[in-house]
């Protein structure tokens, strides 16, 4: 394979660079606000893995861009809340800091958990378990 322009790691950072990032802990004192929307991106088989930030919204990052879009036929409402703070997660920040990043580029702010549910359940965040899982 041909060496790559730039690299995955390299396009992570870019976004850090431009977007809001909250530590684990502000987070975490963060959730249960009513005004702060949850947004995990994870794929579902993670979810039904390792549990879920109770009261977080699933958005598949694969459909954000078209959830989050409001002429999109895709687009979901729970992203059409004045007033509300978007707060994304992924598993250990990566993917989040990119969808963040895309969807500032489109207009929409929001800002990411930068270590991710990993360091969310290392911290002692709350998690809520998937009935499916068992």
């Amino acid at each position: 394979m041909p060496k790559l322009k730039i690299t995955a790691a390299d396009l992570v950072a870019e976004a850090r660079g431009q977007i809001p990032e909250l530590t684990t802990e502000e987070a975490i004192a963060r959730h249960g606000d009513p005004d702060t929307i949850i947004v995990d991106i994870r794929d579902v088989r993670e979810r039904q893995k390792s549990g879920f930030i109770p009261g977080s919204v699933h958005a598949p990052r694969g459909m954000i861009e078209f959830w989050v879009d409001p002429d999109s036929p895709y687009h979901k409402p729970v992203f059409d809340q004045p007033g509300k703070s978007y707060l994304f997660h992924c598993a250990s920040g990566w993917r989040s800091a990119l969808t963040v990043a895309r969807l500032q580029d489109m207009g929409f702010e929001a800002a990411h958990i930068r270590d991710g549910f990993t360091d969310w359940v290392k911290q002692g965040g709350p998690v809520e378990q998937d009935p499916a899982k068992d």
